[in-house]
């Protein structure tokens, strides 16, 4: 069976519009409808069936949808069996949350080959969302992320959260803050509904970013008031680049860790799981990195769901 069938069935199950699907393949939406009459072909029975309005699954298609599923994963996983792991037993592709890519890969990736040196490592910094849907298709093996997409074939395991503080170049307490000058940093809906709720005032700042290396450039640069992750705070302020807004709230991000239901209980993933829970426990050291001209602590960008979708 061709694989742009079950991608075009798996996404359908999604959008429930052939346009949408033809939009999301990059194909049209004759070619859509052709993929699902091969598919249905194939099957010898229909697995949608098609109104006004919408696309619905028959029987057959909700009896198919396991299998469609199983049949790309495990062509995915023959994929990367065969390709690209050189003289390594396998490779394994991990997704990390930019935020925490810059403080804490090194440590990680350095605890990785240490407990596997068979395996080599592809890492991926990305957004929540994407990760998810590459932990369905097989594309990443393990991921950590701020904002888990609950699905029947991903397993998601807490590991706990991220800090952010408020930090300025002017102001030492919040009635200080410009409001005309606040950038905000709208890194996942977990802190953004944190900011909202702790500060009504200034959650409509005339700018914002979803990434808190763009946020952490802008702050030192052309000055003003902002929440960033703490570890790349407290490097700034110790520069000299800002200064903590004392009476603000720390908001916080739960960071999660995310692989296939069926991985759950694989000693491979239990031992990647292991060293970032342990890892993330400690919490990241301090780097330093450019910024504005001089140097302060190291971090990358955004983060998930709201602020990348």
């Amino acid at each position: 069976m061709q694989i742009d069938l079950l991608d075009t069935f798996l996404d359908l199950l999604e959008t429930r519009s052939f346009h949408r699907t033809a939009e999301r393949l990059g194909v049209s939406q004759s070619t859509v409808s052709g993929r699902v009459r091969a598919l249905e072909e194939a099957l010898g029975v229909r697995v949608f069936d098609r109104s006004r309005a919408g696309v619905q699954l028959t029987t057959e298609g909700l009896r198919f949808e396991p299998h469609a599923r199983a049949l790309r994963l495990g062509w995915a996983e023959a994929l990367r069996g065969t390709r690209g792991a050189g003289a390594r037993a396998l490779t394994l592709r991990i997704g990390i949350q930019h935020d925490l890519a810059g403080s804490r890969l090194a440590d990680w990736l350095a605890d990785f080959r240490r407990a596997l040196p068979d395996a080599g490592f592809y890492i991926e910094p990305d957004y929540s969302a994407q990760m998810c849907a590459d932990l369905q298709s097989g594309g990443l093996d393990f991921a950590v992320m701020f904002t888990p997409r609950p699905h029947p074939d991903l397993h998601f395991v807490s590991l706990g959260e991220m800090r952010y503080v408020m930090v300025g170049t002017e102001a030492a307490h919040l009635a200080e803050v410009d409001r005309d000058r606040y950038i905000l940093g709208n890194y996942a809906p977990a802190i953004a509904s944190a900011h909202r709720a702790a500060l009504p005032d200034l959650h409509e700042a005339p700018v914002a970013s979803g990434q808190s290396a763009a946020v952490a450039g802008l702050v030192t640069s052309a000055g003003g008031t902002a929440y960033l992750a703490e570890e790349v705070a407290m490097g700034l302020i110790a520069s000299g680049h800002v200064r903590r807004v004392s009476d603000a709230p720390v908001l916080t991000q739960p960071v999660h860790a995310g692989m296939l239901l069926r991985h759950r209980t694989g000693r491979l993933h239990a031992t990647l799981l292991q060293i970032v829970r342990r890892r993330f426990g400690a919490g990241p050291p301090q780097r330093p990195f450019q910024t504005g001209g001089r140097f302060s602590a190291k971090a990358r960008a955004p983060s998930s769901w709201s602020s990348e979708e």
